[in-house]
């Protein structure tokens, strides 16, 4: 309660919260600006397919990395402390970006982008500090905000890069985030909560290059040779990284990831669900408007603007987001395992469509919105499998891991696709279309293969009370990409 008094004298917590609202939002926008964008930035950069992908993939690589490690550093020196300097990060990365005269200047313009997804897990951890008897209700707010300014950022990429030029995708998040800086600074009070812990350095580190290896091998696989000695020998270094990184995991006292929370049932399965979900979503995120915008003359295509391309993927997000509203009723009425399991099918039967019928602008958009629905009913019910598949005390670090699961699946997802399309390009100088089929293809099957994971889900409704549904409810379509290092709970 005095935290709360603290706030109301240095602003109140509708300021408070107002300033983390506009830091998550800014962040989610310069998640999905960039998304039908990536042709644009090719042609401007000079660059081809497979190199421009990174500017997805490196963000997200950065952010499975650097999140969870700055929530945890915000736990010990002050979440207000670090929320600014996440802001701060954003806000350089993005005039950096803004300004980035090649690719290689973009890519690393994007890594220090992601690294200000810490803003995340401590807005979350500031109003669980801050809000108590409000706490459910501002993050199921809060959560909402990240599905409807993903949303936002497909569909205002295209006027901002028409009126204003690519620059601007990036130098009006800056200002955003520079005013939540300076805002956050000034009138958010740093909460007396703090957690000392050691921070799982080593694990960091050692995922990093374990996913750097593995990503730069999918990545030179067409250009050097599958079977060069230099992608033979990133793919070894990936395999001896990945397995000192789960060793270094089940020995440190604080890891990154907790390999024995990994062993739970419930835990197990919403994490393969998770990886496979980020695998796929992110890889349709970024290959769709390029499928849309590749000249007619490519054979396949319909030479799409950046505007009408990101018009085909608001269904998918509005149909996640209302989807979201309806699956703790689903849950209670058939279970996690039934709802999570026809989701991946739907999302599954969505990418195989792509596959296959994309020849008209109709049947792209019935699959999207097929994906949509079904994307929403897996990730907001993934929420609750993993509260209930944990004690109390370590809901914070297993949404964390979850979240931190989907974003690395997203990063590998985006290489192998990027891989796939671009291994044989045309006459025209565009892949050919048989990439794009064998690419949808593989995320439809990744999907399916997902549902075997799903089925071993245990039933939330057989499951002991804490209140899971409430909990779900609280965490729908976001919260769960959003909750690392949270701590625990009250």
């Amino acid at each position: 309660m005095a935290t709360n008094r603290q706030s109301w004298a240095r602003g109140g917590t509708s300021v408070t919260f107002a300033v983390l609202a506009l830091s998550v939002c800014s962040f989610v926008l310069l998640q999905s600006l960039t998304v039908p964008v990536l042709t644009t930035i090719q042609a401007e950069l000079d660059t081809d397919q497979q190199t421009v992908t990174w500017v997805l993939t490196a963000y997200l690589l950065s952010a499975s990395i650097c999140t969870p490690l700055l929530g945890r550093v915000g736990d010990v020196v002050g979440k207000v402390r670090m929320l600014v300097l996440c802001l701060v990060l954003l806000s350089v990365g993005s005039l950096l970006a803004a300004l980035a005269p090649n690719v290689g200047w973009m890519i690393a313009a994007r890594v220090v982008q992601g690294a200000g997804g810490g803003v995340l897990p401590l807005s979350f951890g500031i109003i669980r500090d801050e809000f108590d008897a409000k706490m459910n209700s501002a993050l199921s707010v809060l959560a909402s905000l990240t599905a409807v300014g993903f949303g936002v950022g497909i569909v205002i990429a295209g006027p901002i890069v028409d009126g204003l030029g690519y620059a601007w995708l990036f130098l009006l998040p800056m200002c955003a985030t520079l005013v939540a800086a300076v805002t956050a600074f000034l009138v958010v009070p740093e909460s007396p909560v703090r957690t000392p812990a050691r921070l799982p350095v080593l694990p960091a580190v050692l995922l990093a290059f374990f996913l750097v290896a593995l990503l730069l091998g999918l990545s030179w696989g067409n250009e050097h040779g599958w079977l060069s000695g230099r992608v033979l020998g990133l793919f070894a270094l990936a395999a001896v990284t990945g397995w000192a990184w789960v060793r270094t995991e089940l020995r440190v006292p604080v890891p990154m990831i907790d390999m024995h929370l990994m062993r739970r049932r419930g835990m197990w399965t919403a994490n393969v669900v998770a990886g496979a979900m980020g695998f796929a979503t992110f890889a349709a995120f970024g290959f769709v408007p390029q499928l849309l915008q590749t000249p007619t003359e490519a054979g396949y295509g319909f030479g799409a603007t950046i505007t009408e391309s990101g018009y085909l993927l608001v269904p998918s997000a509005a149909a996640s987001f209302l989807v979201g509203f309806t699956t703790a009723r689903l849950i209670a009425w058939m279970g996690a395992r039934v709802v999570i399991g026809s989701g991946l099918m739907l999302a599954g039967v969505s990418f195989l469509s792509i596959a296959f019928f994309h020849d008209a602008t109709w049947q792209l958009y019935a699959a999207t919105t097929v994906q949509g629905v079904g994307s929403g009913l897996v990730f907001s019910s993934l929420a609750g499998v993993v509260i209930a598949a944990v004690p109390a005390e370590q809901t914070g670090v297993a949404s964390g891991m979850n979240a931190n699961i989907r974003t690395i699946g997203g990063s590998l997802g985006t290489a192998v696709m990027a891989g796939i399309v671009t291994a044989h390009v045309g006459t025209s100088g565009f892949p050919v279309e048989r990439g794009y089929t064998v690419g949808f293809t593989v995320m439809g099957v990744v999907m399916i293969l997902a549902t075997l994971a799903a089925a071993k889900i245990p039933d939330l409704r057989l499951q002991p009370t804490r209140n899971h549904l409430a909990d779900a409810e609280n965490a729908e379509l976001g919260l769960v990409a959003s909750a690392d290092a949270l701590g625990p709970r009250r």
